[in-house]
């Protein structure tokens, strides 16, 4: 008899392991069993960010609450590379778009940060952790990156790490060489700013710290949630794991 395969993917927050239980809350019962239409004895992948993904068998659909006993792991954990994810937020859609594609493409942390020409003066931020978790259990991946909470460029190059480099796209390099050359691997950070560019004030911050290394996105000036994919992308293939 051919084994069950699962139909959904579910992030949980609880420890997964061989003969785990795992209770579900109303939304996550919801989900499966009204919305996906899933009963007692079907599979579920679950995946806590830590644990790696898991087989898991329904043992009790109820609508406000469900039961599920972890069989075996279908996965192995895996870590994305010490990648930081730094944007100014911009219009809900493409905000979410850019949390989601930082989900998908493997970022250890997302930091919304306030610029000077920053449009978005808020961000609800449990709304784009659930785009990030939602993300992840889409693209099958086994770790969901944070979402922190919105602060100033200011104050987080104030308490920049000094091993952490960043890379700088920045608008004013629009069609020099886009490269990065003697880059080493190692803990990073991309940087990309508003809609608005970045004021004088920062460009000459980022310019004259030592763990930034500005780089052109190419010959013409990007959509900042189109910015944040190439340069994301730029850094997986040059220094990341898709190398």
């Amino acid at each position: 008899m051919a084994e069950k395969k699962a139909k959904v993917r579910l992030y949980v927050d609880a420890p997964l392991g061989s003969a785990q239980s795992v209770t579900l809350g109303r939304n996550q019962a919801h989900y499966l069993f009204s919305v996906m239409r899933l009963g007692v004895g079907d599979m579920v992948a679950l995946f806590n960010g830590r644990d790696g993904e898991w087989l898991a068998e329904i043992g009790r659909a109820a609508r406000r609450e469900g039961q599920l006993q972890c069989l075996r792991q279908s996965a192995r954990q895996m870590m994305p590379p010490d990648l930081w994810l730094l944007f100014a937020p911009i219009k809900k859609a493409r905000t979410d778009f850019i949390v989601e594609k930082a989900a998908e493409m493997g970022v250890a942390r997302i930091q919304p940060v306030q610029t000077r020409f920053t449009n978005a003066e808020r961000i609800r931020q449990e709304r784009l952790q659930a785009h990030a978790i939602e993300a992840a259990e889409q693209c099958g991946g086994t770790f969901v990156p944070p979402v922190m909470s919105l602060r100033p460029l200011g104050q987080v190059l104030d308490e920049w790490p000094g091993d952490r480099r960043i890379m700088f796209c920045d608008e004013a390099k629009v069609g020099a060489r886009v490269a990065l050359e003697g880059a080493c691997a190692g803990p990073w950070a991309v940087l990309i700013g508003p809609e608005g560019g970045f004021s004088p004030d920062e460009r000459r911050r980022l310019h004259a710290m030592a763990q930034a290394t500005p780089v052109s996105l190419g010959p013409r000036i990007l959509r900042a949630d189109t910015a944040a994919v190439a340069a994301m992308t730029l850094w997986q293939l040059t220094l990341g794991d898709w190398k």
